[in-house]
């Protein structure tokens, strides 16, 4: 009966924290990135997402994100950014509540390659991270490496696969780790929608979201010539 009990408890305490931290509910990110050539070897990084605990609903986070990419060759290529982020780190509503506002300093490095009908994407990240709590400031330091992975199905109809993994460079090493698969269309030339799913995997918690993304990546050579 002790074991029972115990176990019953066990049960009741992990079920009360999933629901206080919404780790049983299916989350939702809206995307847009943006890739805007100014010359040959420049362009312009654009990103926002918005991010909820629930379908839509019952906001967890904005990113706001920026940065200019210096294109190596086609193959290889480096980005400088800023990014500014809210987030609300509690699942459940409360009055008065103070989200937490960070200003993220990144550096990237990207590298293509293919591998028969796989096209391949390795993006490796450093992030300086400055966070005000409301009551605190704190300065942490963070990489990143994602291995992503796109196979074309059609000249329209992708799919897209990848693994990213965080690595903290003070307190915790293991920050977290996204898994994602998208099916993904392309739409025209410079513009694809993507839709799918992600695990996001913490230490002590796991998320599940679906994830809708739109690519926009126009030409701007052009424009700022005629100008």
């Amino acid at each position: 009966m002790k074991k029972i009990l115990g176990l019953l408890i066990l049960i009741s305490t992990l079920t009360m924290k999933a629901q206080e931290n919404g780790e049983n509910k299916l989350g939702s990110w809206q995307m847009y990135f943006g890739t805007n050539k100014i010359s040959n070897k420049l362009s312009i990084h654009t990103e926002a997402q918005l991010r909820y605990y629930e379908q839509a609903e019952n906001f967890n986070q904005l990113l706001l994100r920026t940065g200019l990419n210096y294109h190596i060759d086609a193959n290889a290529w480096a980005t400088f950014g800023y990014g500014y982020i809210v987030t609300d780190g509690s699942f459940e509503e409360f009055p008065d509540e103070i989200n937490s506002i960070e200003h993220r300093i990144f550096e990237r490095f990207f590298l293509k390659n293919k591998v028969w009908e796989f096209n391949f994407e390795h993006r490796y990240t450093l992030e300086q991270r400055f966070l005000d709590f409301g009551d605190r400031n704190d300065v942490q330091h963070r990489m990143r490496y994602r291995l992503q992975m796109t196979l074309p199905l059609t000249n329209t109809f992708f799919l897209n696969f990848y693994d990213e993994i965080f690595i903290n460079l003070q307190d915790d090493i293991f920050g977290q780790n996204r898994l994602y698969a998208a099916l993904g269309i392309n739409v025209t030339n410079n513009l694809s929608v993507q839709m799918g799913y992600l695990k996001n995997h913490f230490s002590g918690a796991d998320y599940d979201r679906l994830q809708i993304g739109v690519t926009y990546n126009p030409d701007l050579r052009g424009v700022l010539k005629k100008k």
